[in-house]
């Protein structure tokens, strides 16, 4: 006698995925660390800024992209409520109120950017300039696109079209390489 046993279907392996999460104003350490308490796999960008306190200055770390935190999760509906009944928490983004995972690229670029004490410019997406990679220094690896200023210098903005919003940093020109 010969037995036969039923599986049950299985649903294809979900891999994590980044998440912009839109914050209360000045609430992203704190959903942060909120969410990280939950057991969410959280990155809040950060640079290093200098800040006047009475006589003296002082660098300090402030969020790169402020009113943002992203979140590392499948997003099955329990995440979702976890996530977004978090104190501070406005909002995951998304379009037509359904959330959209960020560009691995992109997180990957932010997570290089983070911490950084070059002059990182937070400004408006931009659509022009080519694909270029970084080749050489501290910021090896980072993809944007590539900006001239007469003038000015060499400038890099690594674009997070999620949020349309992009970053510019000061590089120097022998460290780039056009790929695509």
């Amino acid at each position: 006698m010969e037995l036969s046993v039923i599986l049950p279907e299985s649903k294809p392996l979900e891999i994590p995925k980044w998440y912009a999460i839109y914050t209360r104003s000045n609430f992203e350490q704190k959903v942060s660390d909120l969410l990280r308490s939950k057991e969410f796999e959280v990155f809040l960008p950060k640079i290093q800024k200098m800040k006047r306190y009475r006589l003296k200055r002082k660098k300090v770390s402030v969020p790169m992209l402020p009113g943002y935190v992203f979140v590392h999760t499948i997003l099955d509906a329990e995440s979702y409520w976890k996530i977004i009944k978090t104190v501070g928490v406005v909002k995951i983004i998304g379009k037509r109120g359904k959330p959209i995972p960020a560009d691995d690229i992109e997180i990957s670029s932010l997570m290089i950017l983070d911490g950084t004490d070059r002059t990182v410019q937070n400004r408006k997406l931009m659509k022009r300039g080519d694909l270029i990679m970084i080749m050489e220094g501290p910021l090896k690896g980072l993809i944007g696109r590539y900006i001239r200023h007469k003038g000015k210098g060499n400038k890099v903005a690594v674009n997070i079209e999620l949020l349309n919003r992009s970053l510019v940093v000061e590089i120097e020109d022998w460290a780039l390489e056009k790929i695509g």
